[in-house]
């Protein structure tokens, strides 16, 4: 996952390195050994000198080690113009983009560090923390079932073909292996195949499901998954919904009309990671018109890219929630912003 990006990211970790250790070579005094010899003269009489006074080379260690490093914009301007077109290369949004540049430029320009000490761990720590402000904190859907009143009603949302149908049947399990009972309450009913599909799913995963016949109202279908849930004390209501375009208002409206009825905790948006900028977009749109509380990204593991994971939560201002990695119904990952910049930067010593 995000194979491209990690490499691109690498290039631009390194070339930075380089522009700051320019920088160090100019800026720490010579060493004994190359210091220019200067003519010899006679020394004046001298006092006994203790065995523990510093010598030379003592007072240049502490002199290195007390220096700050200087970086100036100048330093790291074309460093930073080639991360700059790493980022966009690679589909982050350009506010994103602007966002990153910003924020490494801010932590390396000016007195930061001491020489001797990495020069990588200052720019791995640069990258890290611009990296960490952009993704934001991910949502946690455990603990958020952990901490609030059962059932508790999830409203998945999205375009056609992304994937949400499976998404539904994947985060239900990933809740019943954490302990949760859940129904599923098939709201797409426009289409005798997502009926069908979303049964197969909750009856391979041993969720029940709630459905009605085709062309049923789909908020009635899931008022009755709600229903369900409070008579037999369940503890999430996973709401399926037909993939809507964004574009088309009427069936906009219907998806508020389900929204109004279920009373939703909450909202979450799911598209496919490999949509890139489109995925942005159609996301802030879902958001304006019905609301979203989190970003689920399917084909992640399809993505080698990685601007749309990159960009969503900071662009929109809602948190990721989960990445899809695969067919299988294990193949969900939890959004970690830590682990995921691991995986991207590396170790920073």
């Amino acid at each position: 996952m995000f194979g491209g990006l990690k490499e691109k990211l690498q290039a631009a970790r390194n070339r930075l390195g380089t522009s700051i250790q320019g920088v160090v070579a100019k800026q720490e005094p010579p060493s004994p050994e190359t210091r220019t010899a200067e003519p010899e003269t006679p020394l004046p009489q001298q006092k006994t000198i203790s065995s523990t006074a510093p010598t030379f080379v003592d007072k240049v260690k502490v002199l290195i080690i007390e220096r700050e490093l200087i970086v100036s914009e100048k330093d790291i301007s074309e460093a930073l113009a080639e991360l700059e077109m790493t980022l966009l290369e690679s589909d982050v949004a350009l506010p994103v983009s602007d966002a990153i540049i910003a924020h490494v430029r801010t932590n390396l320009v000016g007195k930061h560090r001491k020489i001797g000490e990495s020069v990588d761990a200052l720019v791995v720590g640069a990258l890290k923390s611009a990296l960490l402000e952009v993704l934001g904190k991910g949502f946690n859907l455990v603990e958020y079932v952990k901490t609030h009143a059962h059932p508790v009603k999830i409203l998945f949302t999205g375009v056609n073909g992304t994937g949400k149908t499976t998404t539904v049947a994947k985060i239900g399990a990933f809740l019943k292996k954490n302990g949760y009972t859940v129904v599923i309450g098939a709201g797409d009913t426009y289409r005798a195949g997502a009926i069908e599909q979303i049964g197969v799913h909750a009856e391979r995963i041993g969720i029940k499901i709630i459905q009605h016949q085709e062309g049923a109202d789909p908020s009635a279908v899931i008022f009755d998954a709600v229903q369900y849930a409070v008579s037999h004390k369940i503890d999430v209501v996973l709401a399926d919904t037909a993939g809507r375009f964004h574009t088309k208002s009427n069936l906009m409206n219907q998806l508020e009309k389900i929204r109004r009825v279920m009373k939703p905790d909450l909202i979450v948006y799911v598209d496919e990671a490999v949509a890139g900028n489109d995925a942005i977009v159609r996301a802030a749109e879902f958001d304006r018109t019905v609301g979203a509380d989190a970003v689920v990204l399917t084909k992640a593991d399809m993505d080698s890219r990685g601007g749309a994971a990159i960009s969503i939560a900071h662009t929109i201002g809602k948190p990721l929630m989960f990445l899809g990695t695969g067919q299988g119904y294990d193949d969900i990952m939890p959004f970690d912003p830590a682990q995921v910049v691991e995986d991207l930067l590396g170790s920073d010593t």
